[in-house]
C-alpha cells in the first residue's frame, strides 16, 4: 500500500493539474449537440479554450457567462439567465452544461436555486434544450473530479428512472476521462464485435475526431452521445465504469434506473482486460470473436519480446489519480520500478493501490526532484514536462492533457489488448532509442589507449 504524501508548498512552482471546470466542460464536449457554459469570468473560459485547442487541435465550442466586477459583489444569476438565452438563440443546443468556476464558488451563490428559478420563469424559451449543472470550483480538486461531476449531472438531470424494460444486449459504459478519443472508439468497436450494443457517456470519440462537417458550420459539437441515448440509459443491462473516480457516477445511475454496474480500475492489464472480455462474451452468450483472441496473442507476443527492455528501468510518473495507477501498474507490470509518483490530489482511495512506495501530492517539480534523486529513466507526464526531462537528461513519454507539442496524441489506443500492445512498443522503443550502446573502443580501454598514442605519434611524424 502506497503511502500519500500530502502537499507541502504553498503554491505549484510548475503545475501539473487542470482544474475542475476544464474537465467538465470536456465531459459535455462528448455529447452531441452540446454547449459547456463556464459561469464566471471571460479569462477562466479563454484559458480552458487554449487548452483545448492547442491539445485537440479541434475547433471548440466554449461560452461563458461573462462575470464584470459588478456582477460579482451583486450576484451572478443574472448573467447567467442572460448567457443562457443567448446561446440557446443563437446555437440551438441539445445541451447546455454550466461549469461553475472558483470566483462564483468564492462568492457562495445558490446556484441550483438559481438555475431552477430560470428553468420555471424561461420554460418557453429553453424548450427543446437539456440544462444540467455542475459544481466545479478551481481551487478544489482536478480534471478528474470535475469530469465524474459533469457525468454524474447528466445522469441525475436527464436519465429518465427505472421501471422500465431493459435490453439485454444493450450496456452503458461510462469511460474516464484519460480514455483517449481512440480508446473509445476502440471500446465500442469491441462491444459491437460481441453482438453487444454500447451507450458511451461521454463519447468523445464523436465529437473530438478531428471529422469536420461536410456542409456548414456547426456552432456545437456535431459527434457524441445522443441527448435521447442519455435520457434512456435505464434500459441497458449493464454499466461498466472505467476508473475509481467513475465509481459515483456509475452509483447514480444504479440509484435512480436500477441498472447494475462493474467498475474496472484499469483496462491495460492482461488480466484486467480479460475480466472485461468474459463480461461482454457472458452478457451476450456468445464466445470471445476471433478476432479478439488474434489481439490477445499479439499482445502475449509483445509482452515476451518486450519486457527485457523495461527490467530494472526507474520510472517517474506524475499524473491524475486514476491516470497514475494505471501507468505505475503497467510499467510495474513489465518489470519496471516506480522511483518516483506524483498525483494532483489526494482524495482518491486508488493511490493507495499505485504500486510504489509513496505518491506525493504535488506538482511537477516535485516529480523532477525525486526523479532526480532516485535516478529516474524515463519521465512520464503531459508536455509540461517537457523541461523537467531536458533538465534532468532523460526522455519524456507524453501522456494525458495537455499534450500540445505532439500530433495525433488522442488517436493513440492505449487500454484493451491492442492499445497496451502499441503502448508497451511505444514506451519500449524510447528505452531503446536512448540507450547508449558501447563502443569497441570502450569496450577495450587498453586498446582504445593504444589507439591515441598510435594517432599522436602519427600527427607528430607529419609535422
Amino acid at each position: 500500500m502506497a503511502c500519500i504524501l500530502p502537499q507541502t508548498k504553498s503554491a505549484a512552482v510548475n503545475p501539473l493539474k487542470s482544474s475542475q471546470p476544464l474537465g467538465a466542460a470536456l465531459a459535455y464536449l462528448g455529447v452531441a449537440g452540446a454547449i459547456p457554459l463556464f459561469h464566471g469570468s471571460q479569462g477562466c473560459t479563454s484559458f480552458a479554450l487554449v487548452l483545448f485547442v492547442r491539445h485537440f487541435k479541434e475547433t471548440i465550442p466554449l461560452q461563458t457567462t461573462a462575470m464584470d466586477a459588478v456582477a460579482t459583489i451583486l450576484g451572478g444569476a443574472g448573467n447567467l439567465e442572460e448567457a443562457l438565452l443567448n446561446v440557446k438563440k443563437r446555437a440551438k443546443p441539445k445541451l447546455i452544461g454550466i461549469c461553475t468556476t472558483a470566483l462564483v464558488e468564492t462568492r457562495g451563490e445558490n446556484f441550483e436555486g438559481d438555475l431552477a428559478n430560470i428553468k420555471l420563469e424561461r420554460a418557453e424559451e429553453l424548450a427543446g434544450t437539456e440544462v444540467v449543472l455542475a459544481s466545479t470550483p478551481d481551487f478544489d480538486g482536478a480534471i478528474e473530479e470535475g469530469w465524474a461531476k459533469a457525468v454524474t449531472s447528466m445522469i441525475e438531470g436527464i436519465t429518465t428512472p427505472g421501471g422500465r424494460p431493459r435490453d439485454l444486449k444493450k450496456i452503458a459504459i461510462l469511460p474516464g476521462w484519460h480514455l483517449t478519443v481512440a480508446d473509445i472508439e476502440l471500446l465500442r468497436e469491441t462491444v459491437e464485435s460481441f453482438g453487444l450494443k454500447s451507450v458511451i457517456l461521454p463519447d468523445v470519440s464523436g465529437s473530438l475526431d478531428g471529422t469536420v462537417p461536410d456542409d456548414r458550420w456547426v456552432p456545437t459539437t456535431y459527434g457524441g452521445t445522443k441527448v435521447e441515448e442519455i435520457r434512456e440509459l435505464g434500459t441497458c443491462f449493464q454499466a461498466v465504469a472505467i476508473g475509481e473516480h467513475m465509481r459515483t457516477a456509475a452509483a447514480a445511475l444504479q440509484a435512480k434506473t436500477g441498472v447494475p454496474y462493474v467498475l474496472f480500475e484499469q483496462l491495460v492489464g492482461l488480466k484486467a482486460i480479460d475480466r472485461f472480455m468474459t463480461m461482454l462474451a457472458m452478457i451476450a452468450g456468445n464466445p470471445v470473436p476471433p478476432a479478439v483472441r488474434r489481439r490477445r496473442a499479439q499482445l502475449q507476443d509483445a509482452l515476451l519480446d518486450g519486457h527485457f527492455h523495461f527490467g530494472g528501468k526507474r520510472i517517474a510518473i506524475a499524473a491524475e489519480p486514476d491516470h497514475l495507477f494505471q501507468l505505475a501498474t503497467f510499467f510495474k507490470g513489465m518489470g519496471a520500478e516506480i522511483v518516483a509518483a506524483v498525483s494532483t490530489t489526494g482524495t482518491s482511495c486508488i493511490l493507495q493501490k499505485v504500486p510504489a512506495d509513496a505518491v506525493q501530492v504535488g506538482d511537477l517539480s516535485d516529480l523532477e526532484t525525486m526523479a532526480r534523486h532516485a535516478g529516474g529513466d524515463l519521465i512520464v507526464t503531459h508536455s509540461h514536462g517537457r523541461q523537467a526531462a531536458e533538465r534532468l537528461g532523460v526522455p519524456l513519454m507524453r501522456v494525458g492533457f495537455p499534450i500540445f507539442d505532439r500530433l495525433g496524441s488522442q488517436h493513440k489506443k492505449t487500454i484493451l489488448y491492442e492499445g497496451a500492445r502499441n503502448f508497451l512498443f511505444e514506451a519500449a522503443n524510447i528505452f531503446q532509442s536512448n540507450c547508449r550502446r558501447p563502443s569497441p573502443e570502450a569496450l577495450n580501454p587498453l586498446q582504445d589507449m593504444e589507439a591515441k598514442d598510435d594517432r599522436r605519434q602519427t600527427s607528430f611524424t607529419r609535422h
